[in-house]
């Protein structure tokens, strides 16, 4: 265990259906409920980070605009001249 990252005891209440099934699936893939907990919680935590920054970059390409390639407007008046 390293100093900088301790780790910690939490307790999980589940239903016994899933308990078992988790049980099962830590086995088949020789690692511990707890070590699934942790990669799933860690993998959730990725994608939200993920999309977080996404949604930055997103918002603030909105912000800046996107330009389309066409002209600007030089004289709106002149757009509506009949």
């Amino acid at each position: 265990m390293s100093k900088e990252n301790p780790k910690q005891n939490v307790t999980v209440a589940i239903d016994k259906q899933l308990l078992k099934r988790a049980r099962a699936l830590a086995a088949s893939r020789g690692a511990s409920i707890s070590s699934l907990l942790a990669d799933g919680l860690r993998r959730l935590d990725e994608q939200v980070s993920t999309y977080e920054q996404a949604k930055v970059r997103a918002l603030a390409l909105l912000d800046s605009g996107l330009h389309l390639g066409g002209a600007g407007i030089k004289d709106r008046d002149a757009l509506h001249e009949r």
